[in-house]
C-alpha cells in the first residue's frame, strides 16, 4: 500500500474514532445531569391555599337573571375560610333596568359561600358617564347593595361630590351619600 493510500484509509479511522469518543462523552454528561437530583429553592408554598387559579370568571345569578360577572387575573382558594383571593379584579353588576355598573380593583377577596365581595386598593366604578374612587368598597349579594366606610370621590367629568361614606342600591338606582358630603358644580349642571 502506497503512503497515499495509508493516509486515505488513516483519516477515516481518526475522525470515526474522535466522533466516537465525542459520543461517550456526550452520553456520560447526559447520563449524569438526569440522574442528579434537581435542587429547587426559593419555593413559596401557601399552606392556605387549597388552590391557585390563573384566571378566574364567575356569573353570579338570582332566579335566572345575572346579578354580577367577575373576571380575576388570579385566584387563590383557602382551605378552612370559605374565600378566594382575587387579583386584578374586573366586576360588571346589573341593576333591575339592566344598566350596567362595571367596577375595577388591584385586589378582592370573595366569600365563596354567600358570595359577597370585599375590593380594595384602587376601587374604580363606572356607571351612565360617573366615576366613583376609593380605597375599599364591600358588595353584598343578599341586598344586592355596595357599600363602604371608606372616603369616596364621585366625578362626571362637570361635577364633582365627596362623602365620608357610601351605599349604591342597584336594585333602586339609588346612592346614598352620609358623613361630610362637599361637592363642586359646573353652572351648566341640569339637576332633576
Amino acid at each position: 500500500m502506497t503512503a497515499y493510500g495509508k493516509k486515505k484509509l488513516i483519516l477515516p479511522l481518526v475522525i470515526l474514532t474522535v466522533c466516537l469518543f465525542a459520543g461517550l462523552g456526550i452520553f456520560y454528561y447526559a447520563n449524569r445531569l438526569l440522574s442528579t437530583p434537581v435542587t429547587i429553592e426559593n419555593i413559596e408554598v401557601d399552606t392556605r391555599a387549597a388552590l391557585k387559579l390563573n384566571l378566574l370568571e364567575q356569573v353570579s345569578k338570582k332566579n335566572g337573571i345575572t346579578e354580577w360577572e367577575l373576571k380575576a387575573t388570579s385566584a387563590t382558594l383557602l382551605r378552612e375560610e370559605d374565600k378566594a383571593i382575587l387579583e386584578d379584579v374586573a366586576v360588571v353588576f346589573y341593576t333591575k333596568t339592566e344598566e350596567k355598573v362595571h367596577l375595577t380593583a388591584e385586589q378582592g377577596v370573595l366569600h365563596t359561600k354567600t358570595h359577597d365581595l370585599t375590593l380594595n386598593t384602587n376601587v374604580v366604578v363606572t356607571s351612565q358617564g360617573r366615576t366613583l374612587r376609593s380605597e375599599t368598597l364591600h358588595y353584598g349579594k343578599k341586598e344586592h347593595i355596595i357599600h363602604t366606610d371608606s372616603r369616596v370621590l364621585i366625578e362626571d367629568g362637570e361635577s364633582t361630590l365627596e362623602a365620608d361614606t357610601m351605599r349604591i342600591e342597584l336594585n333602586d338606582n339609588r346612592i346614598i351619600l352620609k358623613g361630610k358630603v362637599k361637592g363642586y358644580f359646573s353652572e351648566a349642571i341640569d339637576l332633576p
